[in-house]
């Protein structure tokens, strides 16, 4: 990422001095401990919900769970499209993967694990849509770009959900697999289970972008050929970014599977699934840390309680709402935040 005569490239020098501006929104405004510690006195507060509030009763245990199963699928596709400018729409074929994985292992007893949240399954379930990110990586980010790549991505999840509804003696058809609900006792495992793959999702893309892998994927995003000129390995850090995208999709699938305790095309493959982390990274912010998060909460509030109070017209404020942030917000959230943090300081 040097060039000949060992300085930085123009492009990574300008990202570079970029990500030190204090009216970067990547940039805590406050010190870093301060932002440190808010972080954890949130996670913390997360964490002691169940202790105050019946998870099993109330539907706020079941929204939040949810959300943090969107957190997972936000970060991994925020930071391909995001931080690498690769808009992938493969999400439902990551996520149904990591479902199917789960599935078929439990009920094969292939691993001889516990497998209701056993750790060794979920990271299987997160490697094997890893796997197929890097297989099917190669040929597409090497020849394909922008709206060719998303196609791509898109005509492979098709090509899979036709496999899966195909592979009977494997996938179960259209049907799917049935996982052995028996072992359900509460949902604080979920709750607990779920926060913890959200924080760990985010703790991966903010370690990853706040590395030289953060600052090549960024100059990708930027300009794909200064990079390369700039002796950035292009197709090295898209596989990466597309890779770790996808393992993040598979955890989310597992955490899904858990709770459905049914694995099939039409639940865990459908297009909803392309369209909701687009969804809530752009509501909450492309190319944040924060973002994604923020995303996740509104969108999981609309879709969850939407569907209670508003039933057969939420779909209708849910394309609205999507028109009027393009329209108004296209930097979502974190953009409103820094509009208005910026105009009070001019006052």
């Amino acid at each position: 990422m040097q060039d000949k005569g060992g300085r930085s490239g123009g492009l990574l020098g300008s990202l570079l001095m970029r990500s030190v501006k204090p009216n970067d929104p990547e940039q805590p405004t406050r010190s870093r401990n301060i932002q440190w510690a808010l972080w954890a006195v949130g996670m913390l507060v997360f964490a002691l919900v169940p202790f105050f509030l019946d998870v099993d009763r109330s539907y706020v245990g079941y929204y939040l769970f949810i959300v943090f199963d969107y957190i997972i699928l936000a970060q991994g596709w925020n930071l391909i499209a995001g931080y690498t400018g690769q808009i992938s729409l493969g999400g439902n074929t990551f996520l149904g993967l990591g479902a199917y994985t789960t599935g078929i292992i439990w009920l094969r007893d292939i691993t001889h694990t516990g497998y209701y949240f056993d750790p060794f399954l979920m990271l299987l379930s997160g490697l094997v849509p890893a796997a197929l990110a890097v297989l099917i990586g190669i040929p597409l980010l090497s020849r394909l770009r922008g709206d060719y790549f998303s196609f791509g991505t898109l005509g492979v999840g098709q090509i899979l959900t036709v496999v899966a509804i195909k592979l009977r003696w494997l996938t179960g058809g259209a049907d799917g697999l049935h996982l052995p609900s028996s072992v359900y006792t509460s949902m604080r495992p979920y709750y607990w289970v779920g926060l913890g793959l959200a924080v760990f999702s985010i703790a991966v893309v903010y370690f990853l972008i706040r590395s030289r892998i953060g600052l090549a994927l960024r100059a990708i995003r930027e300009d794909e050929v200064s990079a390369a000129s700039h002796g950035v390995y292009v197709l090295r850090y898209k596989i990466l970014a597309f890779c770790v995208s996808a393992f993040l999709a598979g955890l989310a699938g597992n955490l899904y599977s858990y709770y459905l305790f049914a694995i099939n095309p039409a639940s865990i493959m459908n297009l909803n699934w392309i369209i909701y982390p687009i969804l809530m990274v752009v509501l909450g912010g492309t190319g944040t840390i924060i973002g994604p998060v923020l995303g996740a909460f509104f969108v999981g509030a609309l879709f969850a309680y939407g569907s209670i109070y508003l039933k057969s017209t939420h779909p209708i404020l849910t394309g609205a709402l999507i028109i009027l942030v393009m329209k108004f917000m296209p930097e979502g959230l974190v953009g409103l935040r820094d509009r208005l943090f910026t105009r009070r300081r001019r006052a």
